[in-house]
């Protein structure tokens, strides 16, 4: 892997933070950028399944090289190829080969977003007030649960997803689990529950994956989607917090959540969240009550619903399992998380991308008008990770949007999954490897 410490120290009267994306914010001053603009005629871009697919083409002897690195032997992103060019450096290929190892029985490329039963899951359990023990692995499969269970008579539940992702050369790496757990940890202080403290629930979501290993796909293939779940369990029947309380976590390989253009329709009858509720913790309440909106809307051709806020039905909120970003020139503009709206873990990684490449971000309430003027518009989440939207209905208007190669959502949709697959290198601190 070609690393960005290897040229740094070229680099003339550049800023040295020491980031490979620092570097790409500047590119543009640099010889490095100059590479990087001259390389742009070697590269097409395609949408496919949901995800950009970038290719550089053979003349720099990576014939069809993946910039996200699908395929399991291409050795280089398009950010390290140009480095390399400018400043004449052989990039390392040390430990980037693909090593063979055992995978499970399974499809690869028909991968779809639904559950593949792995082989084993994890589960702490505690008293109401007291802390979760040691958790336990166990085969996957059925949980004994009250039948007057907190989360199965009141809703009381938790959930959240994360994903494992395979580099070429076979290491593992988790993205930003910690985030994941501190946002369990608020959501369960909103709902009245125990909850595993951050060293609990990031060993949990080790453990599965290790124990997993073999159903994470291939580079390139999909990746492994864990979903760890806290619910109120116990014998209780009056409306309060539950006296017992489970962890659950299960993992499975997973391919793109949104197959082919995405079309949304604004929902201007029904609501997601309202202040004061739910709507910014990830609780299994906030689920259910979209189906309807969603039902209707895919049987009109629309792929996904665009939500409003609650109070005013004039301001965009998310949709109904991601949060949206608008572009208009140099300014990125997203809806505030507060309370209403999910702080999702991509949003704000993308967020903190899109500054350090120089972009302006604006975290404020965004007029549902303000859709129609609109150049770019992309949808961020664990699932769907950073996706381009074709178009938006409103009021029987529909809007159309950039979408492809030189986009913004394309540049930052690679820069995160260049770090999530370990095609860039990780000076962020947001990968963690699995041992």
């Amino acid at each position: 892997m070609f690393r960005a410490s290897d040229f740094l120290g070229k680099l003339s009267k550049q800023s040295r933070r020491g980031s490979l994306l620092s570097k790409l914010r500047h590119g543009h001053r640099s010889k490095y950028g100059r590479a990087l603009q001259a390389n742009e005629a070697s590269v097409y871009s395609n949408h496919v399944n949901g995800e950009y697919t970038n290719c550089v083409r053979d003349e720099l002897g990576q014939k069809n090289a993946i910039l996200n690195c699908g395929q399991p032997r291409l050795q280089y992103s398009r950010f390290a190829t140009a480095a390399a060019e400018a400043y004449n450096i052989e990039p390392s290929t040390d430990g980037d080969s693909h090593v063979s190892e055992e995978y499970a029985n399974v499809n690869w490329d028909g991968l779809g977003f639904g559950l593949t039963p792995t082989d084993y899951m994890y589960i702490m359990n505690c008293s109401k007030g007291q802390k979760f023990s040691q958790g336990t692995l166990t085969r996957f499969g059925k949980t004994e649960m009250n039948p007057s269970s907190g989360i199965l008579n009141y809703g009381q539940g938790l959930i959240e997803g994360l994903k494992a992702y395979r580099t070429r050369n076979e290491r593992i790496l988790l993205f930003r689990p910690e985030e994941n757990a501190m946002r369990m940890q608020m959501g369960a202080e909103r709902m009245c529950m125990s909850s595993p403290t951050i060293e609990q629930f990031v060993n949990a979501v080790k453990q599965i994956v290790h124990s997993n290993r073999r159903w994470v796909p291939p580079p390139g293939k999909g990746t492994m989607y864990i979903r760890p779940l806290l619910m109120g369990n116990g014998p209780d029947l009056g409306v309060a917090p539950a006296s017992e309380y489970t962890f659950v976590t299960y993992a499975s390989p997973v391919g793109n959540y949104h197959k082919g253009a995405l079309n949304l329709v604004v929902e201007e009858k029904f609501r997601r969240a309202t202040p004061g509720g739910t709507g910014g913790v990830k609780a299994i309440t906030n689920y259910a009550i979209i189906y309807k909106p969603i039902s209707e809307a895919k049987a009109k051709g629309f792929t996904d619903v665009l939500f409003l806020d609650a109070v005013t039905g004039k301001y965009v909120e998310e949709a109904s399992t991601s949060n949206i970003f608008v572009v208009k020139e140099n300014v990125i503009s997203t809806p505030p998380t507060n309370g209403t709206i999910l702080p999702g873990i991509t949003r704000k990684s993308i967020i903190e991308i899109a500054r350090v490449l120089g972009y302006q971000v604006e975290e404020r309430a965004i007029l549902v008008e303000e859709l129609f003027d609109a150049e770019e518009v992309f949808c961020t989440g664990t699932a769907v990770v950073v996706n381009p939207v074709n178009s938006i209905t409103y009021q029987d208007k529909r809007t159309e949007y950039k979408r492809g190669v030189g986009t913004v959502g394309q540049k930052l949709y690679e820069i995160l999954t260049g770090i999530q697959s370990g095609c860039i290198e990780d000076e962020m601190g947001w990968t963690v490897e699995l041992d």
